[in-house]
């Protein structure tokens, strides 16, 4: 019974079955009305060339998928997975059916010629499609029905399903490498007897009996266990390009055709080379799936902090939701070791939380009434209630979940140079096996030997190892930065630190513990009551940390009043306020000349912080404050200096402080920088040629932090570090910044080493294949090993780190 292919999923049906249709000459054959409804679209659609992009395999029949599309514009769908960005709606998708690029091409052109539908972002290692709409033009239920007219399927992004894609994918290797291994197993059983033969003889019935058991189990190793580079190499073809399945293919079909001819003339087959050659390849691919999995498995368990169900109180009950039901100003009820879902404000008298999955305190940390619970952390002891202050989306442990993901979706430039060199590297190897053949054959007038050498060339330069250099080192140089709670924006952030020549640092907070305490107090004039409520209501006005330290340091010896300043103004070096008539002055003595306000000129020799505070011209109050250098600030300084860094320290605090910590430390200093004087040292560097670095602490240094070539966010102001910083470091330590300039440059180290051992690799191997020094067999074990020696190399910074 004659065969057909269906003209959509390509799978082939007894011709009986089919549906059959008539366009002009041709007639079309259908296996479904789903598969006839997708190709008759896509025609009209003038998008006949997704058949010409299918990189994989076969499609799946159309299946209808009779779920209720109503649920997608529910109140509770909408509010759980939808966010809002730029005014427009986001939603995260995973797409199912999805089976090599073309697809991803072909959900891409259908759904940005929709109106309503800004940007779409199609991930081919998770299937996750990254959504950007207006839900007043188009809804999430049209969006989700024009991905299933086409043939496929999409349901809410959920992080578990990308672990279930990724073990579909393992097992497809996993079948077909243990069919492999049984045939080659068996095969090499035959090939023992028949090299025993070629030496003490056989006669030409028994080798023709084990060449055929050798060509039954080599049959099935190359077009069952082959079948992923088949296909693979059939689209690639299809598509006018080359891949390794392309040399994988052509050398080992050579050989299977070649042998079958030798097997009838009597001449010696390569039957057992060919299932070695199939099976070498897929267990390199087997371990360079279980090596990528070793490297991502980090970056799953971020996601797996977040609880799913959390306690809400409404209406004096308890009922517990998942936290992306949960709206700003509910309260929340979380018991001892359970992980806080959402950033809050704590209502209960007291309570104690773990927060060293965020800042790598091992203590837990004190809270009271009205501190702030950060997403991420463990509650200890006693149960919290808490107050929400922002939805799941903007919580602390969902923004880093979703800066991780954005990191692994973006490249250094050094892999997009490694694949525009791989892009050409295939037809290259298949010229020089072409030239090897022809050499060979002329000079030998043996076309087994120099078919043997054809094969060699190609099975050996395969360019596995050059297309995993980048990518492996990347994801665990990455996951690396994780363990240790610090965040890269883009892994090309890796390569731009690994290149920086210049650190730029501020001193308050950043080198300094920046708890400032008062070591001494001047009242020039007594205060009277309301001067010191207007002092604490500067004070309590301003997060600068010697603001702060003075503010610490008359909680006690102030009593608060109701009565608050107006016109509050937030200077470049403190604050000013008006109480009734009376303007109040807090800030620098730099300030206070700015305002006409006169100090006593010995003030500027005080080799310690200052705090003034004035009442309209007068200057009645000077605190004195003083910040100590981090513990491990000196250590890490000389290290980044060995290390080739230069270091400058760029501060807002007066010349004689920043002076005292910078001859400390040894370093360069720059005194009383307003923020845009920062910036401009930044732009400066730049036009010396340097690759700047900026750490600050992610609030007055936002403008020199956007200048620099990368913004190391550090300090307390983790909310705007995350928004600021292309490297985030979770914690204020400094060890931590030295940290993610070692894995930076551990990691960029580790990629030009792996481009180098693929590049080395080929430029040895490949002249050895074509003097004919090099079996296919041992060609293919060696191109196996030389992909794992990448991966191998790769994890090597888990350990170097």
């Amino acid at each position: 019974m004659m065969k057909r292919a269906c003209s959509h999923c390509q799978l082939e049906f007894n011709e009986e079955i089919l549906k059959q249709q008539k366009k002009g000459e041709e007639i079309l054959y259908f296996c479904c009305e789903g598969c006839e409804r997708v190709y008759t679209f896509l025609h009209s659609q003038g998008l006949e060339e997704f058949y010409e992009r299918l990189q994989e395999n076969e499609l799946s029949p159309v299946v209808e998928n009779q779920e209720s599309l109503s649920r997608f514009d529910s109140e509770g769908f909408m509010r759980k997975y939808v966010s809002k960005k730029n005014h427009l709606d986001e939603v995260s998708l995973i797409l199912e059916h999805i089976h090599c690029i073309a697809c991803v091409w072909l959900n891409e052109k259908i759904l940005m010629r929709q109106a309503g539908i800004y940007d779409i972002k199609i991930n081919y290692t998770n299937n996750k499609a990254t959504i950007l709409f207006d839900k007043n033009e188009i809804s999430l239920s049209s969006i989700v029905m024009l991905i299933r007219s086409i043939g496929y399927d999409a349901h809410a992004y959920d992080p578990a399903m990308q672990e279930e894609y990724a073990n579909k994918e393992r097992r497809k290797y996993y079948v077909r490498m243990i069919v492999g291994v049984f045939c080659t197993m068996n095969i090499m059983w035959i090939a023992v007897a028949q090299y025993a033969g070629y030496f003490s003889g056989m006669s030409r019935e028994i080798k023709a009996i084990l060449d055929f058991a050798s060509f039954l189990l080599c049959t099935p190793t190359l077009f069952f266990s082959g079948s992923i580079f088949w296909k693979g190499a059939y689209y690639a073809i299809k598509n006018r390009a080359l891949s390794m399945d392309t040399l994988v293919v052509s050398g080992s079909t050579l050989a299977y055709l070649y042998s079958i001819y030798a097997a009838f003339v009597g001449l010696e087959t390569y039957f057992e080379s060919i299932t070695m050659i199939i099976t070498f390849v897929l267990i390199g691919k087997f371990l360079e799936q279980r090596g990528k999995k070793i490297a991502i498995d980090a970056l799953d368990s971020l996601s797996a902090s977040i609880p799913l169900q959390v306690n809400v109180l409404r209406e004096g009950q308890k009922i517990s939701i998942s936290p992306e039901e949960v709206e700003v100003g509910e309260v929340i009820e979380a018991l001892p070791a359970e992980c806080i879902a959402l950033d809050g404000e704590l209502l209960s008298e007291y309570g104690s939380c773990d927060e060293s999955a965020l800042n790598g305190e091992s203590l837990p940390i004190e809270k009271k009434k009205g501190d702030k619970i950060l997403s991420g952390s463990i509650v200890v002891a006693t149960p919290i209630l808490y107050k929400t202050t922002k939805k799941l989306s903007h919580s602390l442990m969902s923004s880093i979940v979703n800066l991780v993901e954005e990191s692994l979706n973006k490249r250094p430039k050094i892999q997009e140079q490694a694949n525009a060199l791989s892009r050409y590297f295939s037809s290259t190897i298949l010229i020089l096996a072409t030239i090897g053949f022809v050499v060979w054959y002329i000079s030998t007038q043996n076309v087994q030997e120099s078919l043997s050498v054809a094969i060699s060339v190609i099975i050996i330069a395969c360019p596995c190892a050059l297309a995993l250099a980048t990518p492996i080192a990347s994801v665990v140089g990455l996951s690396e930065a994780i363990k240790r709670r610090i965040l890269f924006r883009e892994a090309r952030f890796l390569e731009t630190l690994a290149h920086a020549n210049l650190l730029i640092l501020d001193k308050t907070g950043t080198l300094t513990k920046g708890s400032l305490r008062v070591v001494k107090e001047m009242m020039l004039i007594p205060l009277e009551k309301e001067e010191e409520w207007a002092l604490y209501d500067l004070l309590q006005h301003t997060h600068h940390p010697i603001a702060k330290g003075v503010q610490s340091f008359l909680e006690n010896k102030i009593s608060f009043c109701e009565q608050k300043l107006t016109n509050l103004e937030q200077k470049a070096r403190g604050m000013v306020g008006y109480l009734g008539e009376n303007r109040f002055v807090g800030g620098s003595l730099t300030l206070l000349q700015e305002l006409g306000i006169s100090y006593p000129q010995s003030l500027e020799q005080e080799p310690y912080s200052l705090f003034c505070f004035a009442k309209n011209s007068e200057l009645k109050a000077i605190f004195l404050l003083e910040d100590t250098l981090k513990p491990e600030a000196k250590t890490c300084i000389e290290s980044l200096q060995k290390s080739g860094l230069e270091i400058m320290i760029v501060s807002g605090d007066r010349f004689y402080p920043t002076q005292k910590v910078a001859q400390e430390l040894n370093v360069k200093f720059y005194a009383e920088q307003t923020p845009l004087d920062k910036a401009e040292i930044v732009k400066k560097a730049h036009k010396e040629g340097k690759v700047v670095v900026m750490a600050g602490d992610g609030l007055n240094d936002a403008l020199a932090l956007a200048q620099s070539d990368i913004a190391i966010a550090m300090g307390n102001g983790v909310d705007v570090a995350i928004a600021l910083g292309d490297v985030v470091l979770l914690d204020e330590h400094l060890s931590s910044l030295q940290k993610s300039f070692e894995i930076s440059q551990s990691t960029f180290r580790l990629i030009k080493q792996n481009i180098f051992i693929s590049l080395f690799y080929n430029a040895c191997s490949i002249p050895l294949a074509l003097c004919g020094m090099v079996i296919p067999v041992v060609a293919a074990a060696s191109m196996s090993l030389s992909s794992l020696i990448v991966v191998g190399n790769s994890l090597r910074i888990q350990r170097k780190i």
